[in-house]
């Protein structure tokens, strides 16, 4: 059962034939969006073939075989943890440096959240044809976008769960292929289908980026682990909204909107094809009882040089990381040593997703309405992100050389006096191009920051049983943010600019004061330290 992953699947011919019904299940709507190349890829209307419907039923159950070729372990974990007792030497594999295992895991962990990001960001460039090949109106193709995030609200949550459950690495192997089987939203001939299988796509993918990190908080040594989170989350965003553009600038134009559903049958099945470099965690296969699985993948990150045993007399002061195998979920997370900062991440991801999906969103019709010109406040936006670029390697630097939790303060800090700089502008009718370009480049600056460490933070403070629950919640909260976001816009609500920049920065504001009083520091430190630190 051990491997130089961790764990082999547990039934390997029930996982592949899984594998292989989801992409037949996939493979068998391709007839029917070939038929398209005859009516300019217009399907609306067409009748659902059998082919079709045959396909819809092999994916949940290519799903099912799937999950119990990987995930059926329990017996296996109950084992190892009445048999193997000792503490494992981690304070070993996190002195080590960089080396090629790390940085392969982290090349796969690029692609898998490329990927996740890729599909919100794909949205933009589907409403337009979607809406007219539907006959609809653009805010009621919109809806789709309302859904989509929906589903990686809930996704976010559900695949963090799974992850402290059964395995980051069965999850992430997990989700790739409900995303491969939720392709076939691109040949879906009514609106209705577009969105139940939006919802599930977005599902699917959203769980990637909370695992993503956790899995990456607890394989990569502590004095790189910070940077390395933060980076990963940069370059990530940055590479999936490229190939959403490059997508939808390349192939839109043969084969309409839909094939940018379609490319969820290549891209996840990159990740499946990726999957022998993907480790499961170290630490939650200790923590699962799993020691001597836990040991083949320390000895695999330290290059085969290091001797990972149990601790013993010779490291007495090297912190334990301690068994632990009870269930615990969302509920431990928001009471105890752990509430207070759990508290504080969650508004200030809250407080994100309104200022990001919402404020951002209706900045240039409301700029407009100060009286600059719609040309010039496109060209203001450029101008100010063009600026906000080099963000990222500032937020990196800072996390890395000064401090985790103070530097995420310092960016919510920012995005509040920006928002409260929007404030002024609007409620003084200021028409003054310098300010409302220093105002958005700051603006998209601090935002980007907070988003950037957000997440990699979550990743660093909880312990092993709860690290993929509370990252999936965070991840959560900004999307959750993002919906509540676009419910007010349709409302009204940020049609008042001034009222509406006070109101996202007030919260903005709550968030960075819990975090200032709560946060622990992370930087360099072992996970194990961190979670002795929320102890006291």
């Amino acid at each position: 059962m051990s491997s130089s992953n961790g764990l082999s699947f547990h039934h390997p011919v029930a996982f592949w034939f899984g594998c292989a019904l989801i992409v037949a299940g996939v493979l068998a709507h391709m007839p029917m969006f070939m038929m398209g190349q005859h009516t300019h890829w217009q399907m609306v209307g067409m009748p659902m073939t059998t082919e079709m419907w045959l396909g819809m039923a092999a994916i949940p159950v290519g799903l099912a075989f799937a999950a119990y070729g990987l995930m059926p372990r329990l017996s296996q974990m109950r084992t190892a943890m009445a048999g193997d007792n000792g503490q494992l030497q981690f304070h070993v594999a996190d002195s080590v440096q960089l080396n090629i295992e790390h940085w392969k895991l982290v090349a796969v962990l690029v692609v898998a959240l490329a990927v996740d990001v890729m599909k919100p960001a794909t949205l933009g460039f589907v409403v337009p044809g979607m809406s007219a090949e539907y006959g609809m109106s653009k805010p009621s193709a919109s809806f789709l976008a309302l859904v989509a995030l929906t589903g990686t609200t809930v996704g976010s949550v559900v695949w963090g769960r799974v992850a402290d459950l059964f395995g980051r690495r069965a999850a992430i192997l997990l989700a790739a292929l409900m995303f491969i089987g939720t392709s076939i939203c691109g040949a879906m001939p009514t609106f209705e289908w577009n969105l139940a299988m939006c919802f599930l796509m977005g599902a699917s993918a959203g769980g990637l980026l909370p695992i993503t990190f956790t899995l990456m908080a607890e394989s990569i040594p502590a004095a790189h682990r910070g940077w390395l989170l933060v980076a990963l989350g940069g370059i990530g965003t940055s590479a999936g909204y490229l190939l959403a553009s490059g997508a939808a600038a390349t192939l839109e134009p043969m084969f309409s909107w839909r094939i940018l559903w379609l490319l969820g049958l290549p891209t996840g099945g990159i990740i499946l094809l990726l999957s022998r470099f993907i480790p499961e965690s170290p630490r939650f296969l200790y923590n699962a009882g799993l020691a001597h699985q836990a040991r083949a993948v320390l000895r695999k990150f330290s290059g085969g040089v290091l001797d990972v045993e149990p601790e013993d007399a010779s490291h007495p002061g090297a912190p334990r990381l301690h068994v632990t195998p009870e269930a615990t979920g969302v509920r431990e997370l928001m009471r105890g040593r752990h509430a207070s900062i759990s508290w504080g991440l969650l508004t200030c991801g809250v407080a994100w997703g309104l200022a990001n999906f919402g404020f951002l969103l209706w900045l240039p019709v409301n700029l407009t309405e100060l009286g600059v010109d719609p040309k010039a406040a496109s060209t203001l936006l450029a101008k100010s992100a063009v600026l906000a670029l080099p963000g990222i390697s500032v937020v990196i630097w800072l996390y890395h050389h000064w401090s985790s939790y103070k530097s995420l303060v310092l960016f919510i800090g920012l995005t509040t006096l920006s928002l409260l700089a929007f404030w002024v502008m609007g409620a003084l009718k200021m028409r003054s191009e310098v300010a409302t370009v220093v105002a958005t480049a700051s603006l998209l600056i601090s935002i980007s920051g907070v988003i950037a460490m957000l997440i990699p933070y979550a990743a660093e403070i909880y312990p092993v049983r709860l690290r993929g629950t509370g990252s999936g919640l965070i991840a959560a909260s900004s999307k959750f943010g993002g919906i509540v976001g676009a419910a007010l816009g349709v409302m009204g609500f940020f049609t008042h600019f001034a009222t509406s920049a006070l109101l996202i920065a007030l919260p903005m504001a709550i968030s960075g004061v819990m975090l200032w009083r709560s946060g622990v520091e992370t930087r360099g430190r072992r996970l194990e330290e961190i979670q002795a630190l929320l102890g006291h």
